[in-house]
């Protein structure tokens, strides 16, 4: 099947003096795109969205971290709108009902274009490489450009057998509007489609659509595009330092106000005082989450970046977890931490068991988890338990295969049910067991800090260096010192940790 197209040239001598970086995912472009109009149907396959029935599994290569997180409301809106225009599609049931308002149904154009991106024979995503049998064929002759699609694409239920040959930079919602009960009729839409473009350009144009015109807050579109966390031209200009204290203080809401976490009501959110020292301030916990998960990079010279905010993996690409999978990740391996101690019997736990001090939580709660005098309640110790969390998966990123996991149902619920939701997902990987045996060995070290009164002038001596600035490296390192010493995965890990840190 074959469709006419137009070449549209858009370049500028002057951009030949952009820094172009196929490292960065932004090698230089073609000085053109190209126009033409596709029936909606056959769009939305070759994009690579699918029907609902696929939205409950784990996809890993069909999202690739280019495509919008889909808000099912909004392409159902747009779904409404399609059928009966303006403004039925805003009508309540009882309204529709009525014959009174028959009249206000209006063809629902979409006269604007949905932006894409042709990938070219060869091309890979996420270790996977695009089917000879679905590349889209772009051809220019005299008589101007044609575009091939793949055969078998007429049949609705034709799929990719590989990825698909269409990456969406903008206009998922309206693909998605299109369910199969829209069938009637021929609905074609607008397209520019740009052909073999860097993944960081698409996220270049997708902010440049979406945010400049205030469509959307800069917040949510880190979320929609999580390649949008790495990029440098952002970082200087846009304020993405804001982003990550943004999402930072999202996620500490979300661990202190989910039932489950083992931080459920232990942060102090407004930093009042005469709250005890077991609950660690709101701001501490952003700094943390900043220094450590959501952080970009961790220097020029050392290559641990933040989970939630670095390129991860032999591919360098960010993970496209949204902030409640990011949660559910941070809830997980608390509990199998918390878990791991309350199961244990070391000296360490027995004897803050044992320390009488006013309770701040109820009695059912392990005082080994909770004590005044344990450093899992301070600071220093929030910072180092997420420190070394981050470090290890962030080298095992592949291993675990963290990419494997993530936006497995609709973005559309209240936060707490879609943690759940993402809670149970995880609790199916790879990375779940891991972190539960990383939780039994973090458990194992002494976390008493310098306040606990059995302690030996040696031992508070070794935990005053545990304060201050410099507290935060010296208890991360004592932490991978002593996970080094495992022998399986753990210890490998650790020392992994070790030398790229520069410990050794």
């Amino acid at each position: 099947m074959k469709i006419p197209a137009l070449k549209v040239n858009q370049w500028l001598d002057l951009w030949n003096k952009v820094k172009f970086d196929p490292k960065k995912h932004r090698a230089k472009p073609s000085d053109y795109f190209y126009v033409f109009t596709l029936q909606a149907q056959a769009l939305r396959r070759l994009s690579g969205i699918y029907p609902r029935k696929t939205q409950g599994r784990i996809r890993s290569t069909d999202d690739l971290g280019i495509q919008r997180r889909h808000d099912a409301d909004r392409s159902l809106e747009i779904s409404e709108f399609i059928r009966f225009g303006h403004p039925w599609a805003g009508l309540s049931k009882a309204q529709r009902k009525s014959d009174d308002y028959a009249d206000l149904k209006k063809p629902g154009w979409l006269p604007t274009a949905i932006v894409v991106n042709i990938l070219k024979e060869g091309q890979t995503r996420v270790g996977k490489k695009i089917s000879a049998l679905d590349v889209i064929r772009v051809a220019e002759t005299e008589a101007g450009v044609s575009v091939t699609l793949p055969a078998g694409l007429q049949d609705n239920d034709w799929e990719p057998s590989s990825i698909p040959p269409i990456e969406v930079i903008d206009g998922q919602h309206r693909l998605w509007a299109f369910t199969d009960d829209i069938k009637d009729g021929d609905f074609e839409l607008p397209v520019v489609a740009f052909h073999g473009l860097d993944i960081s350009w698409q996220a270049y144009l997708f902010y440049t659509i979406n945010i400049k015109p205030k469509r959307i807050t800069a917040s949510l579109a880190f979320d929609l595009y999580p390649l949008l966390r790495t990029e440098d031209w952002l970082e200087k200009f846009e304020g993405p330092i804001i982003y990550r204290e943004t999402r930072a203080q999202e996620l500490v809401d979300l661990l202190y106000s989910y039932p489950k976490s083992p931080w459920f009501q232990r942060i102090n959110m407004l930093g009042e005082s005469g709250l005890g020292r077991r609950m660690v301030s709101q701001a501490a916990w952003v700094r943390s989450l900043t220094s450590t998960f959501v952080k970009r990079s961790e220097g020029q010279s050392i290559s641990i970046g933040g989970l939630f905010g670095a390129p991860a993996g032999s591919d360098k690409q960010v993970l496209p977890w949204s902030r409640h999978e990011q949660a559910a990740f941070l809830i997980v391996a608390g509990e199998s931490f918390q878990t791991a101690i309350k199961n244990g019997n070391e000296k360490w736990q027995r004897i803050l068991r044992n320390v009488r001090e006013k309770e701040l939580f109820p009695p059912e709660e392990d005082q080994a988890f909770s004590s005044s005098h344990s450093l899992i309640t301070q600071d220093q110790g929030i910072r180092a338990f997420l420190s070394v969390m981050n470090d290890l998966c962030f080298l095992r990123a592949d291993k675990l295969k963290l990419k494997e996991w993530g936006r497995s149902g609709s973005a559309v619920g209240q936060d707490l049910e879609l943690v759940t939701e993402a809670i149970k997902s995880f609790k199916r990987t790879t990375c779940y067991g891991f972190l539960e045996e990383l939780g039994k060995a973090l458990a194992k070290f002494d976390w008493r800090a310098s306040s606990e009164p059995s302690l030996s002038d040696d031992e508070k001596m070794i935990r005053s260096g545990f304060r201050g600035s410099g507290g935060y490296r010296n208890l991360r390192e004592h932490l991978l010192r002593h996970l080094a010493g495992f022998g399986d995965e753990i210890g490998k890990s650790a020392k992994q940790t070790i030398k790229r840190l520069g410990y050794d």
